[in-house]
């Protein structure tokens, strides 16, 4: 997000940004920390008023900034923050899968983890984002079910790229 979106979006919201000067990151598919063994691509035009497409054009939406946050929330339409948590509730259930498996645990079909997002304004300033994962599993006990969701934390790459920047909360139900 550019600084002078970052700023109009702080404006609708009631929010003061620092005036800071805009990074320019050079594109490059070289990462320290990972080999990557699949990318995944989007475009998004148009900001949260827009449409997001992805590379094999299997994912084209169109983006409606919120009506709690002072947009228009169009019906038929998505927001960013949807389609983090469905991307997160699905990987977070993939990491479960996995732990439970080694571990000798059978998770049911029916078992669901749903993640709601929220966005506010964080203390420092600007937006911040937290997240609260609801995770059910029929038939598994609560405690046995909590030491698999915890284990889960630690391997879901997108627990892994949250952690410590924004606040997730686990709940098992």
């Amino acid at each position: 997000m550019t600084a002078s979106i970052a700023r109009a979006f702080a404006t609708r919201a009631g929010a003061r940004l620092p005036r800071v000067a805009p990074t320019v990151i050079a594109a490059s598919r070289r990462f320290i920390s990972i080999e990557p063994m699949y990318t995944a691509e989007a475009t998004a035009t148009g900001g949260r008023n827009g449409q997001a497409i992805s590379s094999d054009k299997v994912l084209n939406v169109g983006l409606t900034f919120p009506k709690a946050l002072g947009g228009p929330g169009l019906p038929g339409k998505t927001n960013p923050e949807q389609l983090f948590a469905a991307g997160y509730a699905a990987c977070f259930q993939g990491a479960l899968g996995l732990v439970a498996q080694g571990s000798k645990v059978k998770i049911p079909e029916s078992s669901t983890v749903t993640a709601a997002v929220h966005i506010g304004k964080h203390p420092e300033g600007a937006f911040g984002l937290g997240v609260e994962m609801r995770i059910d599993a029929p038939g598994v006990d609560k405690a046995t079910l909590q030491k698999l969701v915890d284990q889960a934390h630690e391997i879901c790459p997108y627990s892994r790229a949250t952690r410590n920047n924004i606040e997730v909360k686990l709940v098992v139900v």
